[in-house]
């Protein structure tokens, strides 16, 4: 925490202004740390701030209760100003237990407040924690502002009259801790307040019971002495308009509605529940008054099947999974490829390889989607960078699949997914158009050829089944062009591969140019794609004010590539790409550019920390410096 001003007058004396604040919330799954951190969130949205959220899921469903393997954490950044990242590390970290203390005490600043809640340090507490010795009293906690608060014991007396039972007041002991945090960081209780009667809007007794636990809260950090000032992070500067905080899911959701609706077509989902992509499931699912139509099939090949069966028959087929669906898929994509149909994949990656850790984040699908499939079977690839960024990435995929005929999919990941930030919302008259436009009724004795091709983008035309006139062949063997009958001619089977290829290879002409993070030539460029950009950005723009010669820029495109990016590199003495895998966009960039681009891999199943970042872009630019003295 950055204090920019000593204190306030009046009735405030003693607020701190500060410019941001990074604050973790750790406990176990049924400490209710994903709740706490997104009313804090919610609060804090409408109190103008910037944000950035990174809710830390257990990989391991039902882990026992007080283990390492158990900890939930939900962490948020706000701050007065643009920021492009959830923070490093925390300022504040609120331990529920022993086991959330050992697995974040680490991460938390040196001089950072650590909330503890001391209920939770028995013997075997501390045993499931893998603690020999209690960290309060062994100079673990050294260095670090610590305020233990027994939450339980004080949560039961704040509702000591409250007809819940002692466990379900345990329960509320979230709220108690959130109360001290509002006060802290002089928070407004009355969206908690609010958002608690509509969750619990049957259960009028919970509703009372939270609210009260915080209120009980907030007085408790305003009446003792542990507290000797409250800090207060003012509004950001932000372009004019109304926003939502938003959640990665939920804007790939709101965008391909908005692409469908924009197209006046039907969407159709058919999905199979996966982390962490259910959510795109539970969110078209409430949009049946726009003509949303979702199926939960029995497996992940019946999903994308009627995906593929909804687009054929004239609607706009989607199916959302991870990438062990995408594993299951692949053969029904490569029977898009070959039908030539809009389809719209939504893989929302995830730590592998196989079951991995589902809650965990990653970038490793890459190569996956791209040569998963057998045969020559080329498919657009996009991906989202940031929660607000999936909305015209969802939209974008909609204008792809429909202009082009063939499958689109979409790259999120787990950190997109259930991270938020402030979304501006667009004005829905100045979306781009996406015009489609169906075959029409066949001419009495003219033939119609299904796979007649438009000059400018190759694709054929999108006959609805049942029109007049229409009749034509489709499946997954070979077509020959123009006719569409069954073909194993051998020159036709070449003609169609390079045209399939062709057809997606035009789609970079659509593509604007590349936008840079500062000049288009100097000494080091980074380049980035999916999540990694906020780490980027903010790693960028420390050295930049350092005096450093370094750009960076953001691939939405991953196939094609830009037209400019060949050049964009060549620009620059050293090429430099963080990627959550192996380092799979770097390999496809050296090969088809012979650009020795320097790859920066992390497959830990967390996001960038932007300082990471930094220290190997200082090796970068003294490389480049060495270079440039020869």
């Amino acid at each position: 925490m950055q204090t920019t001003s000593s204190q306030t007058a009046g009735h405030d004396k003693g607020l701190q202004d500060i410019d941001q604040v990074v604050i973790r919330f750790a406990g176990d799954s049924g400490d209710g740390m994903q709740l706490t951190g997104d009313q804090f969130t919610r609060t804090t949205a409408l109190m103008g701030n910037d944000i950035a959220t990174f809710p830390d899921f257990p990989a391991e469903i039902r882990a026992p209760a007080g283990t390492l393997p158990g900890v939930s954490a939900f962490q948020l950044r706000f701050s007065s100003f643009d920021i492009h990242t959830p923070g490093d590390a925390p300022d504040v970290l609120v331990a529920m237990n022993p086991a959330a203390l050992k697995v974040h005490l680490k991460e938390l600043k040196k001089d950072g407040v650590l909330l503890l809640n001391t209920a939770s340090f028995s013997a075997l507490d501390l045993k499931k924690a893998k603690y020999d010795k209690d960290p309060r009293t062994d100079g673990t906690l050294s260095g670090w502002r610590v305020i233990e608060v027994d939450l339980e014991a004080r949560t039961q007396e704040a509702l000591v009259n409250s007809p819940l039972d002692n466990r379900g007041k345990d329960r509320c002991k979230n709220m108690f801790a959130l109360g001290i945090l509002y006060w802290m960081f002089h928070r407004d209780m009355e969206p908690t307040i609010k958002a608690m009667g509509l969750k619990f809007a049957k259960k009028p007794e919970l509703v009372e019971a939270n609210v009260q636990a915080m209120k009980a809260g907030h007085a408790y950090a305003e009446t003792t002495e542990v507290f000797q000032t409250a800090y207060r992070v003012p509004p950001a500067a932000m372009k004019p308009g109304t926003y939502r905080n938003i959640m990665g899911n939920q804007a790939l959701s709101l965008g391909v509605v908005a692409g469908a609706q924009k197209a006046g077509l039907q969407l159709f989902l058919g999905s199979y529940p996966i982390t962490p992509a259910s959510d795109i499931l539970h969110q078209l699912s409430g949009y049946k008054h726009l003509g949303v139509i979702t199926f939960q099939a029995e497996d992940e090949i019946a999903a994308v099947a009627a995906a593929i069966g909804a687009s054929y028959s004239g609607c706009l087929g989607i199916t959302s999974t991870s990438g062990p669906g995408i594993a299951l898929k692949s053969e029904a994509i490569g029977l898009a490829v070959m039908a030539e149909l809009p389809l719209i994949v939504l893989n929302v990656q995830r730590a592998g390889p196989s079951t991995g850790m589902p809650t965990k984040t990653q970038q490793a699908d890459l190569l996956q989607v791209m040569y998963g499939r057998n045969g020559e079977s080329p498919v657009c690839v996009i991906a989202a960078s940031t929660p607000a960024d999936a909305f015209e990435v969802g939209y974008e995929a909609v204008r792809i699949a429909t202009k082009y005929m063939l499958p689109v999919v979409v790259l999120s990941d787990g950190y997109i997914a259930n991270g938020s930030e402030p979304w501006l919302l667009p004005d829905p008259d100045k979306l781009p158009p996406i015009p489609v436009a169906f075959a029409p009724e066949g001419k009495p004795g003219e033939k119609f050829l299904p796979y007649a091709r438009n000059p400018e983008t190759l694709a054929r035309p999108w006959a609805k089944p049942g029109t007049k006139g229409l009749v034509h062949r489709i499946g997954g063997l070979e077509k020959q062009d123009g006719s569409g009958n069954i073909c194993y001619d051998a020159d036709n089977h070449q003609h169609m591969i390079d045209t399939r290829a062709q057809k997606v290879a035009n789609i970079a002409n659509d593509l604007p140019p590349l936008a840079t993070f500062g000049p288009r030539t100097g000494d080091v460029l980074v380049l980035g794609w999916g999540s990694p950009r906020g780490a980027i950005t903010a790693a960028t723009q420390r050295l930049q004010q350092q005096g450093h010669q370094i750009s960076c820029a953001f691939l939405r495109h991953l196939n094609p590539l830009p037209n400019d990016l060949g050049a964009l590199m060549k620009g620059f003495k050293k090429v430099v790409l963080p990627e959550l895998n192996k380092g799979q966009l770097a390999m496809m960039l050296r090969a088809k550019y012979l650009v020795d681009v320097q790859s920066f891999s992390q497959v830990n199943g967390q996001p960038f920390k932007s300082h990471d970042l930094e220290s190997f872009l200082q090796k970068m630019l003294a490389a480049a410096a060495k270079e440039g003295a020869r």
